[in-house]
């Protein structure tokens, strides 16, 4: 069995986000959705799960839900099989009413972050095959 991701994320509204996320080419799995969560499927392995303020705070009692558009506690990178796929991704989730941010060209690398409308970072990017394999550089 392949290990899964399941990223939790809270949502001010789980109809938009969902749409958002759905505009970028992932879908919905209506099995593990409803009023008070939305699970996108992004591949085999990985899944976005779209929760309210009030269900995510459910999971950790007793700890405040960070507002991911006030301070960025995590990013989330997601590999792309190349730049423009890259930028394609990026350029759906601007259509989608997400904020881009400037590209990073490190020439074995190339990245652009976007977040979605409630703040969640994601940095979608490429990497030159040959690179990965080598490691990164030595200090």
């Amino acid at each position: 069995m392949s290990t899964m991701v399941f990223i939790n994320v809270p949502v001010t509204d789980v109809a938009r986000a969902t749409a958002f996320y759905e505009a970028l080419g992932w879908r919905l799995n209506p099995m593990f959705s409803d009023e008070n969560a939305s699970c996108i499927v992004v591949s085999d392995t990985i899944y976005v799960m779209l929760l309210t303020y009030e269900f995510f705070g459910s999971f950790i009692p007793g700890h405040a839900v960070a507002d991911a558009r006030a301070a960025i506690g995590a990013q989330y990178a997601l590999s792309c099989d190349s730049r423009e796929d890259v930028d394609a991704l990026v350029a759906r989730a601007v259509e989608a009413g997400g904020t881009p941010f400037e590209p990073r060209d490190l020439g074995f690398m190339y990245s652009r972050a976007f977040q979605d409308p409630d703040g969640t970072y994601w940095d979608p990017f490429w990497m030159d095959p040959a690179a990965a394999e080598q490691g990164p550089p030595a200090a």
